[in-house]
């Protein structure tokens, strides 16, 4: 299915909650008013449950457990609530899909959207757009089950979700991948640009004159996101790293590849997170 017909599929791009539309103006904000934005998330009484059941999770592992937007606030800050306010939108217009493992994949792509993070800032790039864009790069992935379900279930088959191939895969069956189908989903959804590109490019992000640092810093936070999923050992992650991405980007190459690292949450494997 070529991608234009694909995003005119029902329910392929669910609508952007109003809340969502406010929550995006702020990240091109240098200050934000931190009770205004929780205020802003309690309008929403639905999301506000999403998000503190979220953030109530053996996940987060918060000392306390959370009752309002504003407690989440203070304990996890803006960058964590308000990309999980996003997430949750974006997971109710995706909560029931078939041959998708849908606690599965919100784990990793909360462990992305935290690796993301723990990249960027030694690197100096914006850890705000770089949390959000690892939480929702995958989102592609939901789209395209929804739109073509057929499809995406005989691919599931041969090249699981979280595959390290599986972008790969996609283009060569379709001519585009999740990447570019979430990108069309932050479109929609008014996205800041620098996020968009990120998402849509994360897959090369260097080929072809491009040159987005998030992309790269998404790629490497997802390929090893996917690592912990797949259960991949030390002599795996030293095989598969992207090292020209990491070289581009200057980032530690060991700060990534070791077994044990900071911002890759461990719970039981058999644990999800549901945030839709």
């Amino acid at each position: 299915m070529h991608l234009d017909k694909l995003l005119k599929q029902p329910n392929a791009l669910p609508s952007a909650p109003k809340v969502v539309r406010k929550l995006m103006e702020t990240f091109d904000k240098e200050e934000v008013d931190l009770l205004q934005a929780a205020a802003l998330i309690e309008s929403d009484p639905v999301l506000t449950a999403k998000l503190i059941k979220t953030a109530n999770s053996a996940f987060f592992g918060l000392h306390r457990s959370v009752t309002n937007a504003r407690e989440a606030m203070n304990m996890m800050g803006l960058i964590k609530v308000r990309a999980l306010v996003i997430g949750a939108a974006l997971g109710d217009g995706f909560h029931r899909l078939g041959g998708v493992n849908l606690g599965q994949f919100w784990r990793y792509s909360i462990n992305s959207a935290n690796l993301s993070r723990y990249i960027a800032l030694p690197i100096r790039i914006d850890e705000s757009t770089a949390f959000t864009a690892g939480l929702v790069h995958g989102i592609g992935e939901l789209v395209m089950h929804a739109g073509m379900p057929e499809a995406m279930i005989d691919l599931d088959r041969s090249i699981p979700m979280l595959d390290l191939k599986r972008a790969r895969a996609e283009r060569g069956l379709f001519g585009y991948s999740y990447a570019e189908v979430g990108a069309a989903l932050a479109r929609e959804w008014k996205f800041p640009k620098k996020m968009i590109n990120a998402i849509e490019h994360q897959a090369a992000p260097f080929d072809n004159d491009v040159y987005e640092p998030i992309a790269g810093v998404i790629h490497i936070a997802s390929w090893r996101a996917r690592a912990e999923e797949l259960a991949l050992g030390s002599e795996a992650l030293i095989n598969t790293y992207p090292d020209p991405i990491g070289l581009v980007l200057g980032i530690d190459p060991d700060t990534v590849i070791g077994e044990e690292i900071p911002s890759l949450t461990r719970t039981v494997q058999e644990d999800t997170v549901d945030i839709s």
